[in-house]
């Protein structure tokens, strides 16, 4: 199994006329604190091929005065040893992209040579990082892994900061197999970030942007299986980004944005599941299951808190029944966010995000797949999508049939197809016309929205339902409020979503021929 798929190999060549497998270099972000940890690790110790080489390691990177390097995501790195090099802070937007992945240098200079987009003007030291790197061999079954781990002390002029990475190299199913083990007990996940991007973020006091963000863009898949294997790569660097934002708890986007990514992942394995169904697959699955689970309340209880209770606020500031309620529902809000914070911290989480990780690398959809479905696999991947959407379409619209008369049970029913077809278009419409694929887009989403607040308000009146308290009048009054409050936001909500869905079910579906 390969880390880039298996669609290469010459037709009945034998078996020892393989070609080797290419080795695969994974980097993990490690809190400065469990470095120690992981130096004296049992595994480690069990796995060990001779002895570890330290080496001391220093790094500076280099910006102009007026930071025109960094404008365009770039820093020359210039490492104690060896020659400077040219680099980027984040990969290009249309590469293909996976988390853990190291990027290559842009360009090595040459001595006193200066990048094109300094313009001539000089470099100054914009950050340094000091430390040593130890390294050692690892033996996996037959397999040599080698395990780099750097840790310093980042500094600027204002700032500094420890840091740990740690790097293994390999076969790919060796370095997968080390990583989840040291994940199981250890605080080991991808980074969102390089360290030159660190290192400007260290200097700027600003947080570097998402290296993806949104929907994955798979304009570039020649196959089925690139399109769903670039997907997954953008979602997972997604969800690494907003993991932590979520943990933190100080900004609903955190929660919302890792859901929507996980929702995404789910909604890609069910789409391609006739294709690339497999145990490994359904494992991940349901882990993602288990994530969004823990993810629901915290976002429930934001959107509430963030809607309709401080439309209630508005109005009724200075009503103590209403402000018993709110705060009770702070207190489920933060009962959520504490246990999404244990979740994401532990060893679920990693596990979840590494069997992501070795899903996309080894691609075991194709082991002993027949001919009909390697054939999908690796055709163009239009025929696929029309087929997925045509029957997605198809549900929305008969599940919509009578939207004037339907309950607010079949309204929910709706929406969940409606964002069905919408997370399945999302992946497909960047290999069809941009501008038709565009508009369906927006129509549904537009419906979406509509449907989605009608729904918010259902959860809503749940929610607070949730709060009652025994024999306590004044709770009963507030609930009584909030819940007239969220059945008046549904029938306000009516009207909208009537409109959107005319709009939508005059459009032609974007991936027809016709």
């Amino acid at each position: 199994m390969t880390p880039g798929g298996r669609e290469g190999g010459v037709p009945g060549a034998e078996a020892s006329e393989a070609p080797p497998e290419p080795p695969l270099s994974l980097e993990f972000l490690l809190p400065v604190a469990e470095a120690a940890r992981l130096a004296r690790f049992p595994i480690l110790a069990a796995l060990r091929q001779g002895r570890i080489s330290t080496s001391a390691e220093e790094l500076h990177w280099l910006d102009t005065p007026d930071g025109a390097l960094a404008a365009e995501g770039r820093l020359v790195e210039a490492p104690k040893r060896g020659p400077r090099r040219l680099i980027a802070l984040a990969p290009p937007a249309e590469a293909r992209w996976h988390p853990g992945q190291i990027l290559p240098p842009v360009a090595i200079l040459a001595p006193h040579e200066t990048p094109a987009a300094a313009e001539g003007a000089a470099l100054m030291p914009l950050a340094a990082l000091s430390g040593k790197r130890r390294s050692q061999r690892l033996l996996i079954g037959d397999a040599v892994v080698v395990l780099h781990l750097l840790q310093g002390h980042m500094r600027t002029v204002a700032a500094e900061r420890e840091v740990a990475r740690v790097m293994l190299s390999g076969t790919a199913p060796a370095v997968l197999d080390l990583a989840r083990r040291l994940a199981a007990a250890l605080p080991l996940l991808p980074p969102s970030q390089s360290l030159g991007a660190e290192a400007l973020s260290l200097a700027t006091g600003q947080a570097p942007p998402p290296r993806r963000h949104g929907t994955p863009d798979t304009s570039e898949a020649a196959s089925a299986q690139a399109c769903f294997t670039m997907a997954i790569g953008h979602l997972l660097e997604v969800a690494l980004h907003y993991a932590p934002v979520a943990r933190a708890g100080l900004d609903i986007e955190g929660v919302h944005q890792l859901r929507v990514a996980l929702r995404r992942l789910r909604s890609l394995l069910k789409v391609f599941r006739p294709i690339t169904g497999c145990k490994q697959g359904r494992a991940l699955d349901g882990a993602l299951k288990e994530m969004l689970g823990l993810l629901g309340p915290a976002r429930d209880w934001d959107v509430f808190l963030a809607g309709i209770g401080a439309d209630m606020t508005a109005l009724l500031p200075e009503d103590k029944r209403l402000k018993s309620l709110l705060n009770a529902a702070e207190a489920k809000r933060q009962a959520a966010y504490g246990a999404l914070a244990e979740a994401l911290d532990g060893p679920g989480w990693r596990g979840a995000v590494l069997s992501g990780l070795a899903f996309l690398l080894e691609k075991p959809w194709r082991d002993g797949a027949d001919a009909e479905r390697l054939g999908l696999l690796d055709a163009p991947p239009q025929d696929f999508a029309a087929l997925v959407l045509d029957k997605r379409w198809g549900s929305l619209l008969e599940a919509g049939a009578e939207i004037e008369t339907l309950p607010a049970e079949a309204l929910h029913e709706l929406r969940l197809d409606a964002k069905r077809l919408r997370y399945a278009a999302e992946v497909f419409a960047p290999v069809f016309p941009k501008k038709a694929a565009r508009r369906f887009q927006r129509r549904l989403a537009a419906l979406q929205e509509e449907l989605g607040r009608s729904n918010d308000a259902a959860v809503a009146r749940s929610l607070v339902q949730s709060l009652a308290r025994e024999n306590d009048e004044a709770r009963a009054w507030a609930i009584g409020v909030a819940e007239g409050w969220c059945l008046a936001r549904s029938m306000a909500d009516h009207d909208g979503v009537l409109k959107a869905w005319k709009k939508l079910s005059a459009k032609e579906s974007f991936w027809s021929a016709d």
